[in-house]
């Protein structure tokens, strides 16, 4: 039988198969799947760095501080090289990665240990996250991520996409939004009641500004890696208002 035949007879040749998967190769950004991937790291590191606090002079802070921040600058890049609807679709798998690391955790505590293993009360410590910092953990990120996303999404249509000093401002204004949106609603809701106000207080403040700096400080790396990746992708989503359902619910 001929290739022509077989070809008539087969409707999903290779040479089709080779076709679809160049269409879909060629749709599909290059650097998305690399960004998401490190973007999830990011955010099941904090859910074991949490558990310790640390200081900086005499200044206490939780030591996700020192990572969780990178997630913001991510989400930065997301939405302004790929719009909301992509940024929604990687919040929620982020949401997603880290209900199951903590649902992994809980239950290898409940696990009775081996005989000769002793460090039960040293693994609970460090990673048995009791239900309300874990819930205080997700409602943060939810609310935190989603609200960034949404900020930049609008400043950037409201500025025409421009660079520069204007894209700075997005990218730290979305920062300084979100991660209040976090800070507020993370302490209150993990350590009322365990830590005294004071030192609640002191450290939300403390926390919160930490972020910020974090962000301004990156600021030329993270808008350096945001327009090469436009460049290599040849896109440069702007959301439009009319066009754009910002429902958090969608995925």
């Amino acid at each position: 039988m001929s290739k022509t035949e077989q070809s008539a007879k087969n409707p999903f040749s290779a040479a089709d198969g080779q076709g679809a998967q160049a269409t879909i190769a060629a749709l599909e950004p290059k650097c998305l799947s690399l960004l998401t991937s490190i973007y999830i790291t990011a955010l099941v590191l904090t859910m074991s760095m949490a558990s310790k606090f640390i200081a900086i002079g005499p200044f206490n802070i939780c030591g996700a501080t020192l990572v969780f921040p990178i997630t913001y600058i991510f989400n930065d890049i997301f939405t302004e090289v790929y719009g909301y609807q992509r940024s929604r679709r990687i919040i929620w798998m982020g949401l997603g990665a880290q209900a199951f690391t903590g649902f992994a955790y809980w239950i290898l505590g409940l696990w009775p240990p081996a005989p000769f293993w002793h460090n039960q009360e040293a693994y609970m410590t460090i990673l048995g996250t009791g239900p309300r910092v874990a819930a205080a953990s997700l409602l943060a990120y939810v609310f935190g991520e989603f609200t960034n996303s949404i900020v930049i999404s609008k400043l950037k249509f409201k500025q025409g996409g421009k660079g520069g000093i204007k894209q700075g401002w997005r990218f730290l204004a979305s920062t300084i939004v979100g991660e209040a949106v976090d800070t507020s609603i993370f302490f209150p809701v993990a350590f009322v009641g365990i830590i005294a106000w004071p030192e609640l207080s002191q450290t939300m403040i403390t926390v919160y500004l930490v972020k910020v700096l974090y962000e301004f400080v990156a600021l030329p790396v993270s808008i350096s890696i945001a327009n090469a990746i436009k460049r290599q992708e040849r896109i440069d989503v702007i959301d439009k208002p009319e066009e754009t359902d910002y429902s958090l619910a969608r995925f």
